[in-house]
């Protein structure tokens, strides 16, 4: 008897979808489907934090009203505002991966819950609701949704899978052997020279050319950066009003000191040797990581917070 093959029939995709941040890439790629370089999109999908520079919502604006004079609907999907909610003390506690400066004088960095919740999550119940099969159906085995990424061949270790079975992600940037250079160039070429990266305002990721950027280009953005930092010293609000005390203290910037007192600006030539000297042992500062992107996030492996709040349900994991 032969044995019976279980695996069915690759029928395609249900659904084309674009997970849209507003940035370099992920503008590339949706500029490219509006050109028929590459498929087109059932629709794009736009993660909303409610804290993203101005700059990125003009851009967003812009691109909507593009993308849909050529068939491609752009959804907003949002989980919630970031900054807002992290300083409600009624809100439940989601963590940022803030950096903690510990009682000993020891640093670290604590869990990074906000990608989940403020991206992912709302993302994932958009493309099930889309494909018609909203939590709790069961998507059937063979159906899923093809979700491009704006990933670029000089961010390849970022590509990874979506680790569900209806959500597969593909990578067009990466096909067409675009890097971000390559991006920038055709952006200008097309009249999305200004589009900046992606990034929420206050991301703890930012290095100093990132937040350098925020306060020279978004002055708003950058009062609210500052408060946030000076809000969140001892904890988050809807902690600390339960009783769960910070042991330690938490910074935006990972100098671990306020915002506001950070030495962003370039060094002079004659002064770059003992800042690099004396930089943290991640780097120099002037460094600037990519921030998160919902399915490629830089800080992709586990990590712990080494000054955590106390109390039942928000215990270090």
């Amino acid at each position: 008897m032969t044995a019976r093959n279980p695996a069915a029939p690759d029928r395609g995709p249900a659904l084309r979808l674009l997970s849209l941040g507003a940035g370099v890439q992920s503008t590339t790629v949706l500029l490219l489907a509006c050109e028929g370089e590459i498929p087109s999109f059932d629709a794009a999908l736009f993660a909303d934090t409610g804290w993203e520079p101005r700059a990125v919502y003009t851009n967003l604006d812009r691109l909507t009203a593009h993308a849909e004079r050529n068939g491609i609907p752009v959804h907003r999907v949002t989980g919630g505002n970031i900054r807002t909610d992290a300083l409600d003390p009624k809100h439940r506690f989601v963590s940022m991966p803030l950096h903690t400066l510990n009682p000993d004088g020891t640093r670290g960095l604590a869990r990074r819950q906000c990608t989940s919740e403020y991206k992912i999550i709302p993302l994932k119940k958009t493309a099930r609701a889309l494909l018609g099969y909203p939590h709790p159906r069961r998507v059937p085995r063979g159906v899923y949704v093809e979700q491009a990424i704006g990933i670029s061949i000089d961010e390849i270790g970022r590509a990874r899978d979506s680790g569900l079975r209806f959500l597969r992600n593909v990578f067009p940037l990466i096909n067409l052997g675009f890097d971000r250079a390559k991006c920038l160039e055709y952006l200008a070429e097309r009249g999305f020279g200004q589009t900046v990266k992606s990034a929420c305002v206050g991301c703890p990721f930012h290095g100093n050319a990132g937040w350098r950027w925020v306060r020279d280009h978004d002055p708003h953005g950058w009062a609210e950066a500052v408060e946030f930092d000076r809000a969140i010293r001892h904890g988050y609000p809807h902690a600390t009003g339960r009783g769960q005390q910070l042991r330690g203290q938490y910074f935006l910037h990972r100098s671990c000191l306020p915002l506001d007192q950070v030495d962003l600006d370039v060094p002079a030539r004659g002064k770059r040797h003992l800042r690099l000297v004396t930089a943290e042992p991640e780097g120099d500062e002037d460094d600037d990581p990519d921030g998160c992107s919902p399915w490629s996030c830089r800080s992709g492996e586990p990590v712990t917070d080494p000054a955590p709040h106390t109390g039942p349900g928000e215990s270090a994991a």
